[in-house]
């Protein structure tokens, strides 16, 4: 009963965007503008396996690439999301672009992005009373989108704001008169953090920032987050998602080009008596391109700007 609850609730409201937590170590899933960032070209894979133990939860893969290039003035991006939920699927390819203004001490970036999305559904594993129940045909729907996104940092502040697709597409799906529609509602997101150090040699930071998120229809929500930064090897530290969530996370510097992070999100929605939490897993790799960056400085994985 649950499992079917989890899939009407998903075709009426939908998760059409994929949520993470790990956000945190990689703004490109919420903000185009954030292409080449991190100068250097930067990959990451991440994992998110969310509600563990209830039936029909959501699973969701992404990888993500960007890099800056024209001596830092251009950033390009590309973000692909696998996210299924129960017999539903969703899909997305999302190149971005980002031009960037540069200051002596700061970057002003605007970001755009296309999406081509797919939704998909199969209900082919389900033992159904009524295999011609016209609310089971399989479904396979493609449309496209885009987002824009605006993006401002120095080396220990940043702040920015990203709409990730402005188009509110429909995807329908209509069988022997039952007519049933999926829409994808804008989001908008505004995201800010500062870096600040607790001693004089700046071995040890403090890291708060904010993400304020609203759907149209839905009502505002947010996450605030600290961690605390060790000589720029680990971190840790702790959010609260309004409604949803407490969530704990860990980085850790394996090499100069490697990071690992791993988040716990603490279900605290009503689905909290059916979960036993969201684990989530990331690794990001960076590579400096010495035709591409030539002498550009690249940011270390806990700053916001060279």
């Amino acid at each position: 009963m649950l499992a079917l609850f989890l899939l009407v609730s998903f075709w009426s409201k939908a998760q059409l965007y994929p949520v993470f937590s790990q956000y945190y170590f990689n703004e490109l899933v919420i903000n185009p503008a954030y292409a080449g960032a991190h100068v250097q070209l930067s990959t990451n894979v991440t994992f998110r396996n969310q509600w563990i133990n209830f039936p029909g939860a959501p699973k969701t893969f992404s990888f993500s690439g960007h890099s800056s290039l024209m001596g830092g003035r251009l950033g390009v991006g590309l973000l692909v999301n696998v996210d299924k939920i129960g017999s539903y699927s969703n899909k997305d390819i999302t190149p971005s672009f980002a031009y960037k203004l540069k200051f002596p001490k700061s970057t002003l970036s605007f970001g755009m992005q296309g999406m081509i999305y797919i939704v998909g559904a199969d209900f082919s594993n389900l033992t159904l009373k009524n295999p011609d129940d016209p609310g089971f045909v399989p479904i396979n729907q493609v449309r496209p989108n885009v987002g824009a996104g605006i993006y401002y940092n120095r080396k220990n502040f940043f702040v920015g704001f990203s709409v990730p697709y402005i188009i509110n597409s429909t995807f329908n799906k209509v069988n022997d008169g039952v007519s049933m529609a999926l829409r994808q509602s804008r989001y908008y997101f505004l995201r800010s953090g500062i870096i600040r150090p607790l001693d004089v040699k700046g071995n040890v930071k403090i890291n708060p920032s904010i993400l304020i998120r609203t759907q149209e229809g839905q009502p505002l929500s947010f996450d605030l987050n600290t961690a605390f930064i060790f000589y720029d090897v680990f971190s840790a530290g702790v959010s609260y998602r309004s409604g949803d969530a407490f969530i704990s996370f860990v980085s850790l510097k394996v090499s100069e080009k490697l990071f690992f992070s791993y988040s716990f999100d603490l279900t605290r929605s009503d689905l909290s008596p059916y979960s036993s939490g969201t684990h989530e897993f990331m690794l990001n790799y960076r590579q400096k391109l010495t035709s591409v960056h030539k002498n550009l400085m690249c940011p270390s994985f806990h700053s916001y700007r060279e």
